[in-house]
């Protein structure tokens, strides 16, 4: 589907997964709360009738009041992670997609 610019376009993902190691807390110079970790998925998907193993390993980003629910989270809690994915630049300069959080549901 071709979508006009101008319109609202959807960006939305829902992620189940392992949190890789505690969140690095952060300030930005205005103020603003930021959190950043990683979380790995692993399932069975089904596609064209055949399972297929998906993993993937994604940074995930919570900012403001978001970002102070992940002082609790340590490696292994399983989360679900729902919010936009957008680009980011690693410091060597490789682009990356960053899981920018806007909520965040303990499973375990």
């Amino acid at each position: 589907m071709i979508v006009s610019q101008g319109s609202l376009q959807e960006n939305l993902l829902v992620l189940t997964g392992a949190v890789v190691k505690t969140p690095k807390q952060s300030t930005s110079p205005a103020g603003i709360k930021h959190s950043q970790f990683s979380i790995d998925h692993k399932s069975i998907q089904n596609e064209a009738g055949m399972n297929r193993q998906a993993f993937v390993r994604i940074q995930v980003v919570a900012t403001g009041e978001l970002s102070h629910l992940t002082r609790e989270l340590v490696a292994g809690n399983v989360i679900k992670v729902s919010g936009f994915i957008n680009r980011h630049e690693s410091r060597n300069g490789n682009p990356l997609l960053v899981l920018h959080a806007q909520h965040i549901e303990m499973i375990n």
